[in-house]
């Protein structure tokens, strides 16, 4: 493995630590007393007010003697004292180490050579002091004593932020690049701490759902993740084999005929928070390992959901938020009930001037083209109804609105309408331009449910993947008879999408699915010396991180003849300076 120069010397530090009796990796405990949250909500200073002089808080009962553990991110070394800035995991703090307080005898070790010498940005430390204001006003620690808790081997990406001309701050060299974010989530959460905030709001989310459900008596239930058949859903699955029942086995793409089965046992309300698995497209609304809450409540019906749905997220904006009103890109969108409703036929209608309510295949399969929309055989009248619904509404439903009574051949799952023949109970909740919920009024004729089976193993004769498979249990569950049931799945990434007003699912996830990370090709020594690099001077190239030609070719020749000349004095390399003309022939300038 090849290191940067970096690498190198933390690892040196790593080595010098343990030389000196210091175990940079620690077993023990470490009690923490006080974070920085701590300290800034009981030190508030007061706005505009004149610099106060400094500020000793050490006679404090409860701030005379602090213990905090966090990651170091910046230091300003001043000779006999020191300050540097300290991150725990509920932000950032001031930190000042003065030499004669941490080594109050002759040996300075402590602070001459460990912590002015051996610690880097990134290294995780205890700390124990009291708390202070500076001259200046900045509220900090005072370190009495410091324990290495950590040495971290990689250099963390340096954040700088300064203050313009203007007075405004300006941010250098953030990492920001979104495939090295949702790569490294670690490096992303220490560096960019607002990131940490989505993720925080994300369990706000999912925690005021769970109250909601559960303060009204629903049971919160688990339900299998590998399944015998893929049900529940219109979706492709992911495949996979159990070698010792030797039989395939499906990750869900739902769990909603699981939790119907639990209607039919007894139970009045079941709900779960479900990691589900869709073996489809990638999007930033898409990834194909996604997170819903389903719930059923037995002798309700679509109606009684819709209302309860509303009830709900404008709960979860006000719990999240703060507010019903949130803002997403360049709208503000309001949770405040009622939300707008409107039927799917008359949503098309709305959009398009087109009634497509007593359209045929061919019909409907015309409209799609007129909008280029690409269609194929395999296409029956629902795929066809949601493609154009899909193209022509949907993107321009921002504010919260409700899409119901969708045709019979969209929904398997659905109780046909009370009162309008060809259609079905149910509706779709639909935000920012995409469906945040799917509802029912859940279909519990074991015949009419038979049927419906029946007609999507036609659709997947004609080749549509998605269709969905004839589950025989569940057949059976429902002729011992299932209740008058209300049925919904809510996205819980796409729900907090808006709830924070991120652009991309990625963003809300921890850990995203993404393609392998592609190999770094190294040039070997004779690579560099066919370009016409003199071969010793090809480690003192590879150290400072030119691993290949290409990387060479891209680098500034005066920036690049500087740096030689440094590693030429860290390696001790007994070679004569290359010309600034001829380092930039290396790099074909």
């Amino acid at each position: 493995m090849l290191l940067s120069e970096q690498e190198i010397n933390r690892r040196q530090k790593r080595e010098e630590l343990m030389r000196m009796g210091i175990d940079p990796y620690p077993a023990e405990l470490f009690d923490v007393t006080a974070t920085v949250a701590d300290i800034r909500g009981t030190f508030q200073p007061t706005p505009d007010a004149e610099v106060a002089p400094e500020q000793d808080f050490s006679g404090d009962e409860r701030w005379g003697n602090v213990q905090m553990a966090g990651r170091l991110m910046g230091f300003r070394i001043q000779g006999s004292a020191s300050f540097a800035e300290f991150q725990d995991s509920t932000g950032r703090l001031q930190l000042y180490f003065r030499r004669d307080d941490l080594c109050p005898g002759e040996d300075k070790t402590l602070y001459n050579t460990v912590f002015k010498k051996l610690l880097d940005i990134g290294d995780i430390i205890g700390v124990r002091g009291h708390v202070f204001t500076t001259k200046t006003g900045e509220l900090s620690v005072y370190v009495k004593e410091f324990k290495l808790l950590n040495k971290s081997l990689r250099p963390l990406p340096v954040v700088k932020e300064v203050v313009n001309e203007q007075g405004e701050k300006e941010t250098y060299d953030a990492f920001t690049d979104p495939e090295q974010r949702y790569r490294q989530r670690y490096v992303d959460l220490i560096v960019n701490p607002q990131v940490r905030d989505v993720f925080v709001k994300r369990t706000k989310l999912v925690n005021s759902i769970r109250q909601f459900l559960s303060q009204r008596g629903y049971l919160e239930v688990e339900t299998p993740i590998l399944q015998p058949i893929h049900g529940g859903a219109a979706a492709r699955p992911f495949r996979t084999h159990h070698n010792t029942l030797d039989m395939t086995l499906y990750l869900r793409i739902a769990n909603e005929l699981y939790l119907k089965r639990l209607i039919v046992g007894g139970y009045d309300g079941v709900f779960e928070f479900a990691k589900d698995f869709r073996n489809e497209g990638m999007d930033r609304t898409h990834n194909p390992e996604f997170t819903q809450v389903e719930f059923y409540v037995a002798y309700k019906d679509y109606l009684w959901m819709m209302d309860t749905i509303e009830e709900m997220v404008e709960k979860v904006a006000i719990d999240v938020a703060g507010t019903t009103r949130v803002t997403v890109g360049e709208n503000v969108i309001d949770f405040k009930r009622p939300w707008k409703r409107l039927t799917m036929f008359e949503a098309i209608q709305e959009y398009t001037g087109i009634d497509v309510s007593a359209m045929e295949e061919d019909e409907l399969r015309n409209v799609a083209e007129s909008r280029d929309i690409k269609v194929d055989s395999t296409m029956g009248k629902s795929k066809l109804i949601d493609e154009i619904f899909g193209d022509a509404v949907e993107p321009n439903l921002i504010q919260p609105t409700f899409i119901t009574d969708y045709p019979v051949e969209m929904s398997p799952l659905t109780k046909k309408h009370r009162s309008k023949p060809g259609l079905v109970e149910r509706f779709e909740a639909i935000c920012n331009g995409k469906e945040i919920a799917n509802a029912y009024s859940e279909l519990n004729d074991p015949l009419d449910q038979r049927e419906r089976f029946e007609e999507q193993l036609r659709l997947a004769e004609r080749g549509d993947e998605e269709a969905m498979a004839l589950d025989e249990d569940f057949l059976r569950a429902l002729e011992y008879g299932m209740p008058p049931t209300a049925g919904v799945g809510l996205g819980i990434d796409r729900l907090t999408m808006i709830m924070t007003n991120q652009p991309s699912i990625q963003d809300v996830l921890f850990f995203p699915q993404m393609r392998p990370e592609k190999k770094l090709e190294v040039s070997d020594d004779a690579d560099f010396v066919n370009a016409g690099i003199p071969a010793e001077w090809v480690p003192a190239l590879q150290k400072l991180g030119f691993l290949t030609v290409e990387q060479l070719r891209t680098a500034n020749p005066n920036k690049l003849f500087n740096d030689l000349g440094g590693a030429r004095k860290k390696l001790k390399l007994d070679l004569k300076m290359p010309g600034l003309d001829e380092v930039k022939s290396w790099t074909g300038q």
